[in-house]
């Protein structure tokens, strides 16, 4: 009877064993693109474009796709100003060209934010591009053509829980009472201001249990079924979201199978396939093995603002892109389109300019994983393994001014060392600190030259 019990043991240990390996396996299958991607488009667009951060005078704070909120504009007001949406000036296949011309291989739009404007024709509210606006067309069926001829995967950012419009969606309470209040509107009683975040009594006349099985389950279902396939859904942001609600949109998520989804659909029972730091590159201490995209803005604004024009340097561009890359993560690069449906130049120009990189230096970045060596004073490292050897992709930010780049630590054999950009091979000697390889007095690029090595082994 022991040696039986003692086999049922083992039995069950190795049964345990293969399916956590089956299972791991299946995730690795189905995660596969989007790791090798590294680098894909945010897009904030909505109806708040035409404010483009300015209400009655005022530059209103935060960022721009939040000014119903921070103005606490009343719901009948806000809407008015959908009638102003008219982007004729919209053309996709340009707008999806520019993204593959970066470099980037997934794009993400908003097809709901927080003010519960839907960017495509819905059933569950008229408050949509289609019936509430002059435009009268649904924007992501053209979207899903020009990535389907450009080769980019196409994801749906969903607002699942805070709707400022639709009655019954949540309002985030930490931000009710900040920034620029609204001179014009009725007196918000305090307590319904601090206590659930809403300032228009039109958006409690019904429960959120309502607008989550009249409104959110219905858009979500809508999205995913009439828009061939979809291969991101990246909610955002579990306010006031209880795991009942989270599971009714979970569900949804059955009608594409090969679906991604980031973690902000309720934490922590509903974790998604990976995190979402925003606005920040986390320190390789932070990280917990699991997958993770950094979603950034180009200036200081997710949707599009008049007066924003802190835009980001393109060495800080590349240099985020690479950073992220050595520690195995994505990079989710925003653009907020204006109302009339165009690009702004700064962000197409910071496009172009990581787009040249990128032709040039793509191999060090896609289909990479993060960097097997320690701190690097002069830049950060990618790899690829393929069988027996190692590739490593040194980005070196800072050049040497001696001719001599120390990767410290490093002693395996290397086969061959060479410049990315022109292919000019260098010499390379080992010695008690390391692998010293002998550069060229001039870097061939100004933000981040990469050199390759081939290493035996696996590191």
């Amino acid at each position: 009877m022991k040696k039986l019990g003692f086999l049922l043991f083992v039995y069950i240990c190795a049964t345990q064993t293969i399916y956590a390996q089956t299972t791991a396996s299946s995730h690795d299958q189905h995660m596969k693109w989007w790791r090798e991607a590294r680098f894909g488009m945010f897009i904030h667009w909505g109806d708040y474009a035409v404010l483009g951060g300015n209400y009655k005078g005022h530059q209103v704070g935060r960022g721009a796709e939040w000014i119903m909120n921070r103005a606490k504009i009343p719901v009948a007001e806000y809407q008015q100003y959908a009638r102003q949406f008219n982007p004729i000036k919209y053309d996709a296949d340009a707008w999806v060209k520019t993204a593959r011309d970066a470099g980037m291989k997934y794009i993400v739009i908003t097809a709901k934010h927080h003010d519960g404007f839907a960017m495509f024709k819905s059933a569950a509210s008229k408050w949509n591009i289609v019936d509430a606006t002059p435009y009268g067309k649904d924007v992501l069926t053209p979207l899903v053509a020009a990535c389907k001829k450009y080769g980019i995967k196409l994801g749906f950012y969903y607002s699942q829980a805070q709707d400022w419009n639709n009655p019954g969606g949540a309002a985030a309470r930490k931000v009710a009472t900040e920034g620029w209040p609204n001179p014009d509107s009725a007196k918000i009683d305090a307590y319904t201001l601090a206590h659930t975040g809403h300032w228009d009594p039109a958006q409690t006349t019904r429960a959120m249990s309502d607008y989550i099985d009249q409104v959110a389950v219905p858009q979500v279902k809508e999205l995913l079924t009439n828009y061939g396939d979809v291969a991101i859904l990246w909610w955002d942001t579990p306010t006031n979201m209880t795991d009942e609600y989270a599971q009714k949109l979970q569900a949804v998520l059955a009608l594409q199978p090969n679906i991604i989804t980031n973690d902000r659909l309720k934490r922590p029972n509903f974790p998604g396939d990976y995190k979402t730091p925003e606005q920040k590159i986390p320190n390789q201490s932070e990280l917990d093995g699991r997958d993770w995209e950094t979603c950034m803005t180009m200036n200081g604004t997710w949707g599009y603002k008049t007066y924003d024009h802190k835009w980001k340097s393109t060495e800080t561009l590349i240099r985020n892109l690479v950073d992220i890359a050595s520690k195995n993560g994505n990079y989710l690069l925003n653009v907020g389109p204006t109302g009339e449906g165009e690009f702004p130049q700064a962000s197409i120009d910071g496009l172009q300019a990581i787009g040249k990189w990128m032709k040039v230096n793509g191999e060090a970045i896609y289909a990479t994983q993060g960097s097997p060596l320690g701190a690097l004073p002069w830049g950060r490292c990618t790899k690829k393994v393929n069988g027996n050897k190692t590739t490593l992709y040194l980005h070196v930010f800072e050049w040497p001014a001696d001719g001599k780049l120390v990767v410290s630590g490093l002693k395996n054999k290397i086969t061959q060392a060479k410049l990315l950009d022109g292919g000019k091979k260098l010499n390379t000697t080992t010695g008690a600190d390391g692998l010293v390889i002998s550069v060229p007095a001039q870097s061939p690029d100004p933000v981040v030259a990469v050199i390759k090595i081939e290493v035996a082994g696996i590191l």
